[in-house]
């Protein structure tokens, strides 16, 4: 079969004979693995976080249409709601968000998915109007804001009714009380949690590698913001005994069956602070943030809160919450005569 060349000119593809077809998929193939053996680990690790973003998308969106797409149906609309998502919902920086667009079409295209460019195109385009924006911009340039218990009782006070306002108030005070990333908060289980006469025992359990752990939850003093009767008052209105602690609800006041992913533990946090007019934007880590300084600064040992957080010992981050906590504590400038 002869190989047809196009002209300049012609938008038709070229036609190969099944032996040239061959020689170039394997060339291709060839290329793909070159690159990635040159490509740098923390691009690697860049994609890859990429990749699971775009798979929470999935898992948010899922949520919302009660179907959920593959991740290999990329189109002008799927990539476009990827770009709003991570900004309305993630508040990722526009220059953030071009990497993440990226990573996910390096990613597609490395499994042999084609990714039109009118599909970048259009993300984009989405994306073009967010880097002219300041507030954006300054986005992600520092860590996230720490809760207080004060900002709990307000968030509290602003809750819904029902049960979304059950729920709710469980989850943030439980998050808070346990110390918890956003993944182990969706990953809880209602028969991991044990009522005690202290308290509430809870399992932690294993995500992303981290091992599972134990962690007891003590009644707090205000009931408003006491995670042990939030905890109990949910339970106690849905009758959930086993399966996860934490479950969608929807318009009409419908209790899903399905665990909440991280993601939408986050927005209930970032919902709610918002709800309750919290002069800060909170995030499902400023639940574990708040609770390591909170508890700092009522003179809780190191050791023991690390074993509430799950922190190593030798953990940046975890002395980071230590030394904010205690810089007012016997302060160098305290006390000297001035």
């Amino acid at each position: 079969m002869t190989v047809l060349i196009p002209r300049q000119s012609d938008a038709t593809p070229a036609a190969y004979d099944a032996a040239t077809l061959a020689v170039l998929h394997a060339m291709e193939e060839a290329a793909e693995k070159h690159l990635d053996a040159i490509r740098p680990h923390n691009t690697k690790r860049g994609y890859a976080n990429d990749w699971a973003l775009w798979e929470e998308f999935h898992g948010w969106l899922a949520e919302r249409t009660g179907h959920t797409l593959p991740l290999t149906a990329v189109t002008k609309g799927t990539m476009v709601g990827f770009v709003v998502w991570l900004d309305t919902v993630k508040a990722a920086a526009p220059n953030s968000i071009d990497r993440r667009i990226t990573g996910v079409t390096v990613t597609l295209r490395g499994r042999g998915i084609e990714v039109p460019k009118a599909v970048t195109v259009a993300a984009r385009q989405a994306l073009k109007p967010l880097k002219r924006d300041p507030e954006r911009q300054a986005r992600g340039r520092g860590p996230a804001a720490t809760v207080t218990p004060d900002q709990l009782r307000q968030m509290s006070a602003a809750a819904a009714t029902g049960l979304t306002g059950l729920r709710d108030r469980a989850l943030w005070l439980m998050a808070f009380g346990i110390a918890g990333r956003s993944a182990e908060v969706a990953a809880l289980r209602a028969d991991g949690i044990t009522l005690v006469s202290q308290g509430l025992d809870v399992n932690v359990p294993a995500v992303k590698g981290r091992p599972p752990h134990n962690v007891v939850v003590a009644y707090g003093k205000n009931p408003d913001t006491c995670p042990v009767r939030a905890w109990s008052t949910w339970k106690a209105a849905t009758g959930i005994a086993r399966g996860p602690a934490f479950l969608p609800i929807d318009v009409w006041g419908n209790v899903g069956g399905r665990a909440l992913s991280s993601e939408a533990v986050r927005e209930i946090i970032a919902r709610n602070a918002e709800r309750a007019g919290v002069a800060v934007r909170l995030t499902g880590h400023s639940m574990r943030a708040g609770f390591i300084t909170t508890s700092r600064r009522a003179g809780k040992r190191e050791e023991k809160i690390r074993e509430q957080s799950g922190h190593a010992e030798n953990s940046p981050a975890f002395w980071g919450y230590i030394r904010e906590a205690d810089k007012w504590t016997d302060a160098a400038s305290e006390d000297i005569g001035l």
